[in-house]
Order: structure tokens, then C-alpha cells, then sequence
């Protein structure tokens, strides 16, 4: 289907604007607090207020939100620590409700995931544009940082042990196998941690190489049927889908297009194509529902390199809602 213009009672822009902006505002804010913790005053309060402000973001449409930190993760290395944070720490609290985690556990892990890489942050916006591989210093600076992370944030006040233990063991080997439900609760977090932090990681561009597309990163970790070593993967691929809002895809009629929202099927989004078959930028965008009917389907997934539109975000998210409030399947 053609793209519409809204109706008469749809969302003013100004909704959309102040979305987008509430989400740079995090990442920056974000950025902030993990840059130099030790000069904030009261960290552990600041941290709280991102779960908060992060919770409103995603309860206001999910779809929107992985959307925008997709596109957030994909577009830039500056900054990599704030926005990579944001990204794990968004879709933390996404899949902790496809979990079922108590409210308590959910709490401690998305402040982990904003905080499990403060033991080197520095580090790591650097390792996010280095071209060459990592100095032996480099190497020891990574390997500790879970345990350095866990200790900086006890020093600056944060006093809830099952966060603290989650940081000291994101990056520890956990029993794949072993169902989550049989897991300590640190361990449990830990491995849901760990998955979604790979995950992030591999669709985040470096300076040493592009992101891979979303589909790849999510078959890396969970292997090529999307449902295999480890129960978690299979959530992650059934919440946020093989292709998530915010990512690019190749259709069969040869137009690149960007996923605008998730459906009932894992690989049946709805895309808007921005590309027509010969590479060219449309006029407006095409808006396709690929999990049926007579339209294109998707035929490969494109890593954020592949494309270089820029978009406009605020007209995408619009398109998606606008969609979605007319189709029962979205």
C-alpha cells in the first residue's frame, strides 16, 4: 500500500517530536553519567531516573522505541557507550515482560545493563573507532572490567547486590542449557544480559567494520533456525523479530526498505520502502504489509551500511503508528 496521509485526529507532529527528542535526551544523559560517574552527585538517583524515563519511552510504543534505538545503534560510533547502553538497557526492560521477571529483578537488570560497562567506558568509545586489534594492555582493560564495574558502582552508592552481581558476571560463562527458570537469579540475569549485550554489539558499527544486519546477529547467537541452543534466543527473536522496527531489508521486487513495525510472525513485518530496485531514493515512501497478500516479501536483511538514505525519522514512526492503528494484526 501507498503511504497516506493522516486523518483527522491522528497524533499531532508535535507527539512525534517530543518523542524523538526524549530519546536523544536519554542517550545524552546517558553518555553524561557514564562518562565521569565519579563526579556525579548522586548517581544511584540519576541511574533510577533513566529506568524511569526509559520505562515511560517504551510503554509509550514499542514498536516506536526499537524503531528509534535500532536506528540509534546503527548510525553512529559516537558515543558508543551512552547509546549502546541505552540499546541493551531498552530491550532489557522489553523482554523482562516477556520473561515474566518480578519487578525487583527487572529493576536490577536494566540498571545493569545501563552500568555494565562503566568499568571502561572510555575504553570502549575508543575500541568503537580503532581500526587496529587490541593492545595486550587493551585486552586485560576488557577482561577485568565486569569485576572494575562492579566495584565502582558499590563505591558510588549503589546498594542493591542482585545489580552489582549481574555487572560482576555479564560476561561470564553461564550454562546455555540449563533452563532459566533452574538459574540462581544473578545467573539467570546474567545470561540475559550477556545474549543481549552480544546482540547489541553486533548490529553496532566500528571503524574496523560495519554492523551486521540484524538477522545475522540474531542467528550468530542463537544459531541458524533462530530457536536453537538457548531458550532466551528464541525469546528475543520471537519479541523483537528477525527483522526489528528500525532495521533495513531487501524485498523481492528489489526496493530497500525499513521496518517500521513487528506482526504476528517473527518474519513478516511492515517495511516502508525507501529505495526503489535500481537504488534511487522513492519520492515518498511505499508502505508494504509483508506477512501476506499480493505485496513483496522480504528477501534479505541489510546491514545499515548498505543503505545510505538518511531518513526522516519522525515521518517513519508516524507512517508505522498509522499503520498499526489500521491494521488488527500489527
Amino acid at each position: 500500500m501507498s503511504a497516506t496521509k493522516p486523518r483527522a485526529g491522528d497524533p499531532p507532529d508535535s507527539e512525534y517530536e517530543d518523542l524523538l527528542g526524549q530519546w536523544s535526551d536519554l542517550e545524552a544523559l546517558a553518555c553524561t553519567l557514564l562518562a565521569r560517574p565519579a563526579d556525579v552527585q548522586g548517581l544511584p538517583a540519576k541511574l533510577r531516573q533513566c529506568d524511569r524515563w526509559l520505562a515511560d519511552l517504551v510503554a509509550h510504543d514499542i514498536d516506536a522505541a526499537l524503531y528509534l534505538m535500532f536506528q540509534l545503534a546503527t548510525t553512529s560510533t559516537v558515543g558508543y557507550s551512552g547509546s549502546h547502553a541505552l540499546v541493551c538497557a531498552a530491550l532489557c526492560h522489553i523482554l523482562a515482560g516477556e520473561l515474566s521477571l518480578p519487578a525487583h529483578e527487572r529493576a536490577s537488570l536494566v540498571g545493569a545493563a545501563f552500568t555494565m560497562n562503566i568499568g571502561m567506558t572510555a575504553l570502549q568509545d575508543q575500541l568503537a573507532a580503532q581500526r587496529e586489534p587490541l593492545t595486550a594492555e587493551q585486552q586485560q582493560a576488557v577482561a577485568q572490567h565486569p569485576q572494575a564495574g562492579c566495584e565502582l558502582l558499590g563505591r558510588l552508592g549503589i546498594g542493591d547486590a542482585l545489580w552489582l552481581q549481574v555487572v560482576a558476571l555479564h560476561h561470564a560463562p553461564l550454562p546455555e542449557q540449563t533452563p532459566l527458570v533452574s538459574l540462581p537469579p544473578a545467573q539467570r540475569l546474567a545470561r540475559v544480559l550477556g545474549t543481549i549485550d552480544r546482540y547489541a554489539a553486533m548490529i553496532s558499527p566500528r571503524k574496523s567494520r560495519a554492523g551486521r544486519s540484524a538477522t545475522d546477529s540474531v542467528r550468530a547467537i542463537a544459531g541458524e533456525e533462530g530457536n536453537g541452543r538457548d531458550e532466551f534466543s528464541h525469546t528475543l527473536v520471537r519479541t523483537v523479530g528477525l527483522c526489528p522496527p528500525g532495521t533495513f531489508v531487501r524485498l523481492d521486487n528489489g526496493e530497500a526498505a525499513v521496518v517500521l513495525r513487528r506482526s504476528e510472525r517473527p518474519n513478516a513485518p511492515l517495511v516502508a520502502s525507501v529505495l526503489d530496485a535500481h537504488g534511487e531514493p522513492l519520492a515518498a515512501p511505499r508502505l508494504y504489509q509483508t506477512q501476506g497478500g499480493s505485496g513483496p516479501r522480504i528477501q534479505a536483511a541489510l546491514a545499515r551500511s548498505a543503505v545510505t538514505l538518511e531518513l526522516n525519522h519522525r515521518t517513519m514512526v508516524r507512517l508505522g503508528l498509522y499503520a498499526a492503528q489500521r491494521t488488527h494484526t500489527l
